[in-house]
């Protein structure tokens, strides 16, 4: 259930968003994170409306994944989380079965346009495994997105390819995550297009 403070929004277009980091090694200290400060640096580029961040930093155990997913949901109340690390064949990366876990509905779209804007770089992008997943309760949904794990990566990976002159060559998946949060009874999100664009289709548009 929703903490009343929580649920409230300091404008009706701020966007309460989660960022969850992935690591073992980063969560012990062993060394810095730069998943965090790397999707912060993009969103508060991308993003035009005003956003509220709740970070956290967890090693890489399926139900700590899947609790905190739901903490931020649930009673945080965010309307994108976003997770970075966790996310290749190795035997401690849970991550995308802890998103499931934690998931209502799975919107695999989005891995698909990760891997193939991943493959445009590297031929072991075929061995991520990022989905993507909504999580409804009540009279709240918000959108969970497993992201890759370098900062290089996440930029991309939401930015998209673009060629020399900065016409777009592969879409970002960012693209479709405002018209996404649209349907679900989020926030109308606008972007900086210099970034990202977000498509809407026309009877979508906000004026």
């Amino acid at each position: 259930m929703k903490h009343t403070e929580n649920w409230k929004r300091n404008t009706p277009n701020e966007v309460k968003i989660g960022l969850i980091s992935i690591s073992d090694r980063a969560s012990k200290g062993v060394y810095q994170d730069e998943g965090i400060p790397a999707l912060q640096t993009w969103l508060m580029k991308a993003i035009s409306n005003p956003c509220v961040f709740h970070e956290r930093l967890i090693a890489d155990e399926l139900v700590a994944i899947t609790e905190t997913i739901v903490e931020l949901v649930d009673e945080l109340c965010c309307d994108l989380v976003l997770t970075t690390g966790g996310t290749g064949p190795s035997l401690r990366d849970v991550t995308p079965e802890a998103t499931r876990d934690a998931g209502t509905r799975e919107m695999p779209g989005f891995g698909e346009q990760m891997r193939q804007i991943s493959l445009s770089f590297v031929p072991t992008a075929i061995l991520s495994r990022q989905t993507a997943v909504l999580r409804e309760i009540k009279d709240h949904a918000a959108l969970v997105i497993n992201l890759p794990g370098q900062p290089k990566a996440i930029a991309e990976t939401l930015e998209g390819l673009k060629d020399a002159e900065g016409k777009s060559l592969v879409s970002g998946i960012f693209a479709a995550v405002p018209y996404c949060i649209d349907l679900i009874g989020g926030p109308y999100i606008e972007t900086n297009e210099e970034v990202v664009k977000a498509f809407r289709p026309k009877s979508a548009i906000k004026k």
